[in-house]
């Protein structure tokens, strides 16, 4: 090592200098992504004919098993009964290995339950830093990288995947486009947005998640984004899913 870089790394450490840039953009690389699941499912007509002690029973033993699984996956669940007839409730869980996803649905479909109950739509995605920038906030990263759900009483859900044609558009044009995007999506404070990236783990590009206490807030971000210039580049960006946060006793308690 030279002299001078020994000299300013020294002089760094004594007076604690701001990191350069590189440092920055190495630091950020180094940062584990997550695995993210939404596994929606849909009760079988004969849960409800079973005995009430018997459904005791296969509740309980579900959610044991679910909270074994807590320690290393942040594990949150949802109910959708009433608001789609075909998902009566919803397991979100994150986690920065594949494997305790696969380990808990392989417990899960050993327990009792799982002869009454069957995932309707699955999805799954990772973390990523976004190509785009948001000139409001351009340093969010753990917001990128590392989802904390939060509190809201709802979360919307949903896939989508963009045209071909948008891909091929010059990144500062696409950057233009998401721009505007982004500034209509800072007006609605009260809805927190996680995007998440599906390229060739699922058959969509991307599943969103949008957590609030307030629907009509969704909903008129919602209608303002179909208005703007990237929306057009939108291929499909359906089913959605209208999930109310519930412990998973009430969810499976909501299912009769």
């Amino acid at each position: 090592m030279s002299a001078d870089k020994e000299q300013a790394n020294n002089t760094r450490g004594a007076l604690r200098l701001a990191p350069t840039h590189s440092e920055v953009e190495e630091q950020k690389a180094k940062l584990p992504r997550q695995f993210v699941n939404f596994t929606f499912y849909k009760t079988r007509p004969e849960w409800r004919l079973l005995a009430n002690e018997d459904k005791q029973r296969c509740r309980q033993e579900f959610v044991s098993v679910v909270d074994e699984f807590r320690k290393s996956l942040l594990i949150h669940s949802y109910s959708t009964v009433g608001l789609r007839t075909n998902v009566d409730f919803m397991i979100w869980r994150i986690g920065y290995e594949l494997e305790p996803i696969q380990e808990m649905t392989s417990r899960l479909n050993k327990t009792e339950m799982a002869k009454y109950i069957e995932p309707s739509q699955s999805f799954l995605s990772m973390t990523k830093r976004s190509m785009y920038i948001d000139k409001d906030n351009p340093d969010h990263v753990e917001d990128r990288l590392h989802i904390i759900p939060g509190k809201s009483q709802y979360l919307f859900v949903y896939p989508f995947v963009k045209t071909r044609e948008w891909y091929s558009k010059p990144a500062e044009l696409r950057q233009e486009m998401m721009d505007e995007h982004i500034r209509i999506g800072s007006k609605y404070r009260s809805v927190k947005l996680h995007t998440t990236y599906s390229f060739g783990l699922d058959d969509q590009e991307f599943v969103v998640a949008f957590e609030t206490d307030y629907p009509a807030d969704f909903l008129d971000l919602v209608q303002e984004l179909r208005e703007t210039k990237a929306s057009s580049y939108t291929l499909r960006d359906t089913p959605m899913f209208t999930c109310r946060q519930r412990s998973l006793s009430e969810c499976l308690d909501s299912l009769g």
